[in-house]
C-alpha cells in the first residue's frame, strides 16, 4: 500500500529534522505556485535537506518506499517540470545547498552547488574578475540545479552557449541515493559516455544535481550596444550576417524585437523612457563585448556599413550604463508586458537561424487568419534561431474565453510550421508536463525509445520528477 501523507511527513522529519519539512499547505505557495499558474497541484510535503548527505538519505529512503520526488530550485521553470503532476509526490528544494565552493578565474572554472541563486554566481565571478555569461531574466531567483537541469539559454547563447555547453562536471544524487562524483574542470576527457551531458538537461527525472564546475571567461572591459531599426525579419537576418562577418566573436547578443513591444511597455509605464531612436516595425538590440587591450568603436564601424547597404534606417547607440539598462529592460519585459493586455498564448520554439524570418511571417499570417485581430508578438533570440513566438489577444476579448477556444489549436498551428522548417518545440524552456504530449507526437520513436531505456535504468522505481518529460 501507498505511505499515506502523514507517514510520508513523519518519516521525512526523521531524516532532515522538523526544521527541514514544510507541511503546512498555507505555507507550501512559495514552491507550489509556479510562475505561469497553469498547475494547481499540492504537494505531500516539502523537503529542505541542508547537505548532500541529507540529499542522498531522502532518495534511498524514497526510492525504497516509491515515493516520488519533485526536485526543485527557484520555481522559475515555465513548463511545469518543478512542480507535482498529482499532488502526491514530495518537492525536493535545494534552495539550502547555496555555497560556492571554490572559484579559479585563472583556471577558469567555478564549482557551485544546486542552489546558488544565479545573480550570486554572477557576482562571485565578477568579485574575482571573471564572468559567467549565463543571463536570464529570472536569475534574480533562478538557481544552478534547476538552471542545468532545464538546460537553460538565455540572451549570450550566441557568444557563450546554453547551460549544458557552460558546464563542465556535475555533482548528482541518483534516485537509490548514491552519488554520482563527477565534478571536474577538464577541456578534454574521452574516458566514455559524457554522464555530464546526460544529466544538464534531464529535467530531473535522471538524477538530483547537487553541484556543478561551472566555465568562467575574462570580465569584458566594456560592452557595445545599441538598438538599430530594420524593416522586417529578412532585414535583420541580413544584419545578423554583416555583424557576424564585421566583428565575429565578439558578438555577444543579436535581439529582434516587434514595435508592438515598445508599443505596450511604453503605454503601461514599464519604461521611463523611449530606448529607440525613432518608431520602426522592428528593432534589433545588438551587443559586443569590448575586451581589455581592444579599441572602441566596432559596433559603430558595422553599423556604418549597414546603413550604406539600407539594412538599417535608424539606430541609438548607448553612451551610459543607464542606456544600456534601459535597453535591455525593453528586451527582459516583453514577456511580462504582455500580461498587462490580457491573455497571451505563448511558444518557445527554435528554426534554423535562415528560417526564422519564414517562422514569422508563415506563422502569424495563419494565426490572424484563424483569430482575426489576434496580435502576434514574435521575439527573442535572432542570433540562435530562437524565437519566443507570443500572441496577445484581441483587444476587447475576454482572456478566459480566449484562452479557452484558441490556446490548443494555436499550438497546434505554429507548430506544425515550426517543424516544417526543421524547428523545436522547445528551444529552452523544456518539456516538463506541459509538453509531454507534444514530446511523443514529435520526437523520433527510436530516440524515445532510448531515452526510456536511460530512465529505466537509472530510475527504474520511478520515483525521481514522475510523469515528466517522458510522461
Amino acid at each position: 500500500m501507498p505511505l499515506t501523507a502523514t507517514e510520508i511527513r513523519d518519516a521525512l522529519a526523521g531524516i532532515v529534522g522538523s526544521d527541514g519539512i514544510v507541511t503546512d499547505t498555507e505555507k507550501m505557495g512559495a514552491w507550489l505556485n509556479e510562475p505561469r499558474k497553469r498547475f494547481h497541484q499540492t504537494a505531500s510535503a516539502i523537503v529542505t535537506p541542508p547537505s548532500v548527505e541529507a540529499v542522498q538519505k531522502v532518495m534511498a529512503w524514497a526510492n525504497q518506499n516509491h515515493v516520488g520526488i519533485v526536485p526543485q530550485g527557484g520555481n522559475t521553470g515555465l513548463v511545469g517540470a518543478q512542480v507535482p503532476l498529482s499532488g502526491r509526490e514530495v518537492i525536493l528544494s535545494l534552495h539550502k545547498l547555496d555555497r560556492i565552493r571554490s572559484i579559479n578565474a585563472g583556471a577558469g572554472v567555478m564549482t557551485a552547488e544546486a542552489g546558488v541563486i544565479l545573480e550570486n554566481a554572477h557576482r562571485a565571478a565578477e568579485a574575482e574578475e571573471a564572468m559567467f555569461p549565463l543571463w536570464l531574466a529570472s536569475q534574480g531567483s533562478a538557481r544552478i540545479g534547476g538552471v542545468l537541469s532545464s538546460n537553460a539559454g538565455g540572451v549570450n547563447v550566441l557568444a557563450y552557449g546554453n547551460a549544458r555547453e557552460l558546464t563542465m562536471g556535475v555533482e548528482a544524487v541518483l534516485a537509490d541515493g548514491r552519488l554520482y562524483q563527477g565534478l571536474n574542470a577538464l577541456k578534454k576527457d574521452n574516458t566514455g559516455y559524457d554522464l555530464k551531458d546526460l544529466l544538464v538537461g534531464a529535467e530531473g527525472t535522471l538524477g538530483i544535481i547537487t553541484a556543478a564546475s561551472l566555465k568562467l571567461y575574462p570580465l569584458p572591459q566594456d560592452y557595445e550596444t545599441a538598438i538599430v531599426n530594420v524593416a522586417s525579419p529578412e532585414a535583420a537576418l541580413e544584419l545578423f550576417q554583416l555583424m557576424r562577418e564585421r566583428v565575429g566573436s565578439r558578438l555577444n547578443a543579436f535581439e529582434l524585437i516587434p514595435w508592438i513591444g515598445l508599443d505596450i511597455q511604453l503605454r503601461h509605464g514599464m519604461l521611463d523612457k523611449d530606448p529607440t531612436a525613432s518608431a520602426s516595425p522592428w528593432y534589433a538590440l545588438i551587443e559586443l563585448t569590448r575586451m581589455a587591450g581592444t579599441e572602441p568603436g566596432a559596433l559603430q564601424a558595422a553599423l556604418e556599413a549597414a546603413f550604406e547597404k539600407t539594412l538599417i534606417s535608424d539606430a541609438v547607440m548607448a553612451e551610459a550604463l543607464a542606456d544600456r539598462t534601459r535597453m535591455w529592460a525593453f528586451r527582459e519585459q516583453m514577456s511580462e508586458c504582455q500580461s498587462r493586455e490580457g491573455a497571451s498564448i505563448k511558444h518557445d520554439v527554435s528554426v534554423p537561424i535562415a528560417a526564422v524570418p519564414a517562422l514569422i511571417s508563415e506563422g502569424s499570417a495563419a494565426a490572424e487568419k484563424f483569430v482575426p485581430g489576434i496580435r502576434p508578438v514574435p521575439f527573442g533570440h535572432m542570433g540562435d534561431g530562437n524565437i519566443h513566438f507570443n500572441f496577445s489577444m484581441p483587444v476587447g476579448a475576454d482572456p478566459k474565453a480566449f484562452m479557452a477556444e484558441y490556446d490548443e489549436a494555436m499550438h497546434e498551428i505554429i507548430y506544425e510550421v515550426v517543424l516544417k522548417l526543421g524547428g523545436s518545440v522547445s528551444a529552452e524552456h523544456g518539456i516538463g508536463q506541459l509538453k509531454t504530449e507534444l514530446l511523443r507526437q514529435v520526437k523520433d520513436p527510436v530516440a524515445l525509445e532510448m531515452m526510456r531505456a536511460i530512465k529505466t535504468a537509472l530510475d527504474p522505481n520511478g520515483i525521481l520528477n514522475p510523469g515528466k518529460l517522458l510522461g
